[in-house]
């Protein structure tokens, strides 16, 4: 593990973190990195429901890959479908390190319904668990935050608002919202000295796509390869750190140009 330590002192938390080959572990393991504490979450039945699968040992592995680094690292399992569930993960980073810094705010429910297909029971759980318990854990963390420096919320969208992605409505509905949430809680944070930001990690590479997929990927985007997470890792990392403290209520794409080619 190699790090500056920017991160020295603060406390983290990043949800959805329960697959070792996917964006919110590497986002953890860089953190870590850079010297942050890191509680991570994950729910691993919703992966056991996806083509994808579970990774069911994946975040213990983590915790002990961070410990084994040097690292300070925890994990705690929970249904963010569950209202209560995201004050209690804020309670939970606050008990594990005595404070809570920045919540990233990576989780995602997956789901693929058009229009025909569409039901209520999906856009409510989309929104539940995309939509709501993102509000929710920044209300938690945004009581109990005592003002020390580096406060921080990462949230995540996705491509809707680049093009149309008519296969998968639930989902693009609740996260589209928290696009547009951004600017709104940045502003009204702002003054408690958190800065509030939205990431778009483009068609990023975390073992879904079929062969197909990820041949059409390539040849569209300009930098001729898929993101990964250790890409989205990257720009996460320098949104917590104490270079980007004037920059909030930005949804920022690291995409290798994918949004820009339309």
């Amino acid at each position: 593990m190699t790090s500056d330590r920017r991160l020295h002192g603060r406390a983290v938390l990043v949800t959805g973190a329960g697959r070792r080959i996917a964006i919110g572990a590497a986002v953890a393991r860089r953190l870590a990195a850079d010297g942050a504490a890191v509680l991570v979450h994950s729910w691993s039945p919703h992966d056991a429901e996806q083509p994808w699968g579970a990774d069911p040992d994946g975040p213990a592995a983590l915790v002990e890959e961070i410990r084994a680094d040097g690292g300070r690292a925890a994990h705690v399992s929970a249904d963010l479908a569950d209202p209560e569930a995201p004050a209690e993960l804020v309670a939970a980073a606050r008990k594990a390190f005595g404070h809570l810094d920045v919540v990233v705010a990576n989780h995602a429910r997956s789901s693929m319904q058009d229009l025909e297909r569409l039901t209520a029971t999906e856009i409510d759980l989309s929104y539940a668990v995309n939509t709501r318990a993102t509000m929710l854990l920044v209300q938690a963390y945004a009581a109990l935050h005592d003002g020390r420096p580096g406060g921080r919320v990462v949230l995540f969208t996705s491509g809707q608002y680049h093009g149309a992605m008519p296969a998968e409505l639930p989902y693009i509905a609740s996260k589209g919202a928290l696009h547009e949430l951004t600017p709104s809680l940045a502003v009204h944070l702002a003054p408690r000295g958190i800065t509030v930001n939205c990431v778009d990690p483009g068609p990023n590479d975390t073992g879904y796509a079929d062969e197909a997929t990820h041949a059409a990927v390539v040849a569209r985007n300009p930098g001729g390869r898929w993101s990964t997470p250790a890409d989205t890792a990257k720009l996460v990392a320098w949104l917590v750190s104490d270079e980007a403290d004037w920059v909030t209520g930005q949804t920022i794409a690291s995409d290798g140009g994918w949004s820009a080619v339309g």
